[in-house]
């Protein structure tokens, strides 16, 4: 008698429980595309909307970055030959110009450069006169077109000859017309700027292959290069300022302007190289120092809904948008950032509508 008590106590619950679940879908109905609520429930109770609207966002863009010496504001100084070191006219942090003295070199190299020069001269100017006497002596008809001729060729040899000795010469900024035979070469500055370093040593010998003894520097402007990732290339343009900050001097504001934007992505770090110009007058930005690049994008209608009404599925990103009677509507959303509270809408609603903030996840359930 007690079990068949206890058999029906559970097939009456289990009714009872029918009852419920019957009543529940009798009372919200749903479509593919929108939830319905008939309003005698308590499920409208639990929501909370509000209306979309738009505003001015500025979006910061976070990078780490390198200090770097401009290439063209930046010159290794070598010896152009091998040879013996015998006079220095800079110290570290000397000034110096375009075409100033730097350092002075005894080269045999250098002596043999300067008898070419002047062989190669004396050459030309011996075939420059036989020319001339070559013309003479045809337009008075005691001359032949073939040794004019001949003169001729050999005219533009030697001088050929001569115009590469000179080029030869001008590369080391060695001037022509002050060269004399033995003297030593004057090694000198092809830019203008700063000595930043310098290991000239009096009586040193250096192979032509030596490493820079000196390094010229122009640092009132400098580059900071970082790394820009894919998905913020397109909020990044040329002249844009940037805000830089140093990891040992964080309370020292720097500024600088995008220069150039990298053509070529780097297929492992899914990013390009953003060139920096920053003005560094008081040298405070080192090359080689680790920065911190802060980009900023001003967004001028900018869609924010709060975090908590966006919700996301294998279809992805969505909103419910009350379409007012009770009827609320399932909208994909595309995001695009935001903060811990806040997110940004680029496309799916417009501004005016009203969307589900609180709740949503009662509607949620309903669908499933």
């Amino acid at each position: 008698m007690k079990h068949i008590l206890f058999f029906c106590s559970i097939l009456f619950i289990a009714s009872c429980n029918n009852v419920v679940k019957q009543g529940v879908n009798k009372e919200y109905k749903s479509t593919p595309d929108s939830i319905i609520d008939p309003g005698n429930t308590n499920l409208i109770k639990e929501l909370r909307t509000s209306e979309v609207k738009s505003s001015e966002y500025t979006r910061k863009i976070i990078t780490s970055g390198v200090v770097k010496a401009i290439p063209n504001n930046y010159a290794e100084i070598a010896s152009p030959f091998s040879g013996r070191i015998t006079r220095s006219f800079v110290s570290l942090g000397q000034k110096v110009e375009i075409g100033s003295p730097v350092f002075e070199i005894s080269s045999p190299v250098f002596h043999e450069t300067g008898k070419i020069y002047y062989q190669s001269k004396q050459e030309m100017q011996l075939a420059e006169k036989n020319l001339k006497r070559q013309q003479d002596l045809f337009s008075n008809g005691v001359g032949t077109q073939k040794d004019l001729d001949e003169a001729e060729v050999t005219y533009e040899l030697t001088k050929r000859d001569f115009e590469n000795s000179i080029a030869s010469l001008k590369v080391y900024n060695v001037d022509p017309d002050e060269l004399v035979i033995g003297q030593p070469l004057i090694v000198r500055s092809p830019i203008r700027g700063e000595i930043v370093e310098n290991n000239i040593v009096i009586g040193q010998y250096l192979k032509e292959d030596a490493t820079p003894v000196a390094i010229v520097a122009e640092l009132s402007k400098v580059w900071v290069i970082g790394q820009l990732k894919e998905k913020d290339i397109i909020a990044v343009h040329e002249g844009n300022d940037v805000g830089i900050r140093m990891t040992g001097m964080p309370d020292i504001p720097v500024s600088g302007k995008v220069f150039h934007i990298g053509e070529i992505l780097d297929e492992s770090t899914r990013s390009v190289q953003v060139y920096i110009l920053c003005n560094n007058t008081e040298r405070i930005l080192k090359p080689g120092m680790f920065v911190t690049s802060v980009f900023s994008e001003t967004v001028p209608d900018a869609i924010f809904v709060p975090a908590n009404a966006i919700y996301q599925m294998e279809e992805g990103a969505f909103v419910f948008v009350s379409l007012g009677d009770n009827k609320y509507s399932k909208r994909k959303v595309e995001l695009d950032g935001g903060d811990s509270n806040r997110v940004i809408i680029k496309a799916g609603i417009r501004p005016g509508e009203e969307i589900v903030t609180e709740g949503g996840s009662l509607l949620l359930d309903l669908k499933n």
